[in-house]
Parts: C-alpha cells; sequence; structure tokens
C-alpha cells in the first residue's frame, strides 16, 4: 500500500488521542497466515456484473443546506465505540461539521434489511437512513435498481486521493459513481475457547456429534453455501461451477439443519447466542468476533477453514429518497482519511480501504500494524474468496432454496 503522511489537522490529531487513551482499541487474534493487500484489492474490482443503474424514481431535492441532521443505518459492531457506548469518531464529526449524525444499527443481513426498505425505494421515498451499509452483490441490486443517488465527486477530496486503486472501478458500479467501500471482512469459523480447547480447522468440524445443537450458521447465502462448497473443493470465485454444485452443498446444509445438528441460522445476532452459549461454535464474521471478545474476554477464537473462508466489502449507498446528499457524502469523505480510518479499524478489526491507514495505525497501536484481520497479506488472502457473481435466475433459485430450508430450522 502506498505510504503518504499522516493528517495535519489538528482536530483529527487529537481523535487519534483520545482513542488511545480510551483503549478503544480491539486487539485482534492472527487469522492463521496473511492476504497481500494488492491481492485482495485486485480480487474485490470484479466481484459483482451489472450494467450501470436503471431509470427509476427521481432523487430527493438535496436539502443539506438547510437540515443538520441525517441518519446512517449500518451493522453491528462496525464503528468504534468507548465504555460508555459513545462513537468517538462520529463525535469529533459532528463537532468538525456542525451536523448530527443518527448512527441506527438496524442491517442484520441484506435481505431483510432490504425487505423493510423495498417498497419505498421504489417509489423514490425516504427510508428512514440517509446512507446505508450494504454488501457488494446488495450493492449491485440497488446501483442497478436505480435506488441510488450519484456522488459528486468534487465532496469526496479524500475518498478521492485515498481509496485503495484496486477498488476504485467494480463492475456492479464502474468509477465508483454510485458507492464507496465502508470496510471488508472475512466470513470462517469461530468457537469457544473454554468448551472446544482444540479451535476448529475444518468446515467439517462442525458437524462433530458432540457439537449436536450447539452450531450456528449465517443468514447470508454467499457465506454459508460458499464456505460448504469450498469444503467440497469448489472454486466459488471461478465461473466452473453451477447448479449441480450449489445443490450439493445444499443438500449439506439442509440435512445439518433437519439432524438437528444446526441450531441457528442468523445476521449480526449471532453474537447473542455465541455470548449465552446457545451456540458454541458458528460460521462468522471475523471483526464481529473481536467485539464480543472485547466485551466477554477471550473467550473466542475465529479462523478461516483450511479449505478457506469468503471475502466481501461493504459499501455506502445513498438512497433515492435521502435530501442528505451533501451532508453525507461530508460524512463519507470524513472516514477516508487515513487517521480517522485507522482509529475504526483498530476498534472493528475490519479491512480498511483507506490507504495510508496502516501507517497511521502506527500512531495508534503499533502491534496492530500486521494484524491480518485489517491488513491482510497475501497469504491470508490466499486462503479468502469472492463468491462469483450470480445472473437474475441463480440469484432467485438459489436464494429461495436457501432460505426455504433456514425457515423450516
Amino acid at each position: 500500500m502506498p505510504r503518504g503522511p499522516l493528517p495535519e489537522d489538528p482536530a483529527v490529531r487529537a481523535l487519534i488521542v483520545h482513542a488511545r487513551n480510551a483503549t478503544l482499541t480491539r486487539r485482534g487474534f492472527a487469522v492463521g497466515a496473511g492476504l497481500s493487500m494488492a491481492a485482495f484489492l485486485a480480487a474485490c474490482s470484479g466481484r459483482v456484473g451489472g450494467s450501470g443503474p436503471a431509470a427509476s424514481a427521481t432523487a430527493a431535492q438535496d436539502l443539506s443546506d438547510s437540515q443538520k441532521t441525517l441518519t446512517w443505518a449500518n451493522w453491528s459492531f462496525y464503528l468504534d465505540e468507548d465504555d460508555d457506548g459513545a462513537h468517538p469518531t462520529l463525535e469529533a464529526f459532528e463537532e468538525l461539521s456542525g451536523l448530527t449524525v443518527n448512527y441506527d444499527v438496524s442491517i442484520d443481513d441484506n435481505n431483510t434489511y432490504f425487505a423493510k426498505v423495498r417498497d419505498q425505494l421504489a417509489l423514490g421515498q425516504d427510508i428512514g437512513a440517509d446512507t446505508v451499509c450494504l454488501t457488494d452483490w446488495m450493492a449491485n441490486i440497488w446501483i442497478s435498481s436505480g435506488y441510488t443517488q450519484a456522488l459528486d465527486k468534487a465532496n469526496l477530496p479524500n475518498a478521492t486521493a485515498n481509496l485503495a486503486p484496486s477498488l476504485q472501478d467494480p463492475s456492479f458500479d464502474p468509477g465508483r459513481a454510485h458507492s464507496l467501500p465502508w470496510q471488508s471482512g472475512f466470513a470462517g469459523l469461530a468457537w469457544n475457547k473454554e468448551k472446544l480447547p482444540n479451535g476448529l480447522a475444518s468446515l467439517e468440524d462442525l458437524w462433530a456429534p458432540e457439537l449436536k445443537g450447539r452450531v450456528g450458521v449465517l443468514s447470508e447465502m454467499r457465506d454459508t453455501l460458499g464456505l460448504i462448497m469450498l469444503s467440497q473443493g469448489v472454486d466459488i470465485s471461478g465461473s466452473g461451477w453451477g447448479d449441480e454444485q450449489f445443490d450439493n452443498a445444499l443438500d449439506v446444509f439442509a440435512q445439518q439443519v433437519s439432524d438437528g445438528q444446526i441450531r441457528n441460522i442468523k445476521g449480526n445476532s449471532y453474537a447473542d447466542d455465541l455470548k449465552n452459549e446457545d451456540t458454541l461454535a458458528a460460521i462468522v464474521w471475523s471483526g464481529d468476533i473481536a467485539a464480543i471478545n472485547a466485551e466477554v474476554g477471550d473467550k473466542f477464537g475465529f479462523a478461516l477453514p483450511d479449505s478457506g473462508g469468503t471475502l466481501w466489502s461493504d459499501n455506502f449507498l445513498i438512497p433515492v429518497g435521502s435530501s442528505q446528499k451533501t451532508n453525507v457524502e461530508k460524512l463519507i469523505d470524513y472516514y477516508y482519511d487515513p487517521a480517522v480510518a485507522a482509529e475504526v479499524a483498530a476498534w472493528v478489526n475490519y479491512i480498511t480501504p483507506v490507504v495510508g491507514a496502516q501507517e497511521a495505525m502506527a500512531e495508534i497501536d503499533p502491534d496492530m500494524v500486521d494484524n491480518q484481520l485489517i491488513f491482510p497479506d497475501e497469504q491470508t488472502l490466499a486462503q479468502a474468496h469472492i463468491f462469483r457473481a450470480l445472473t437474475n435466475e441463480e440469484q432467485q433459485r438459489y436464494n429461495a432454496a436457501f432460505e426455504a430450508i433456514g425457515l423450516g430450522a
């Protein structure tokens, strides 16, 4: 990653000091071995196919000059937080900008969130959020359906300068006209180290008899079925698989559900099941385990399975009905300051898209500069795979088949 100086803005410098004093850093565990950032970024650049946004509802009038309160919808464990539950980087942004931001942890998984807001989006109405962070494949759906507003690059100087080069031109949003990455991460395995001191190495370890009824998996089809397909030797990133390979993985999933091996199929709320020990092992998202360990002590381990894990990115989008576009662009651009990005990364333990954040991390916690969950190297990235783009027919059939099993669980 190119190196650059830390920002000279004293407010941002003060932010880093605040983070250090508040001990916000959630020290991560090593993920097996690492991914090179260059390899990761190259992989992400062509994850989802798309032909550009379709004509749809007219974007709302931008009232940013007169409206000074906006809402940001996001996932759990996805923003720095102090011991009082406040978000220091967000508070600093509010002080610097004069804006008020309602941070709404309302996204549990992509499908359930989309189901809640789809009708308003289609009508061009306000969905109650001025920006949302959604995964590449869902961002593709929103952009191609005309549900997002185009970004004004003149309002995004930090993002223009600091977005990692290989993330600048994804196939689902050429030139980043409608989206900017928030964070990226892995889906892999987590386990209760007190109950399972030997840990987990393979996806098949989840099916051990002693774990019957104590296993959780993700409600994101690409992560749960992706890990099963990888364990069956399928290259989920390539074009050489289709219905047969998907159905083979679906059969395993269905069998483990019907046998009672899998207890829960959830989005971010799987964290509660791990903490209360309803589940002892699960398919999870990488950075979340650092957040859980910060709450309960170093109780959970995480690793990519020996057959590999999945790799994904979540992206800022501005819904078509938001009247706060310029204010949202100020928020997004603020988080592309390397010092701010490093503070967030130190807490969330996800891969940052911001060039210069690794150097800025040295100012916060030098021990995290080589953290594989944040700055993965080539070896780690070689263990992670991006689920290939699906056709519309595949998307509908595969999701319906996966959800039918989940509803019966």
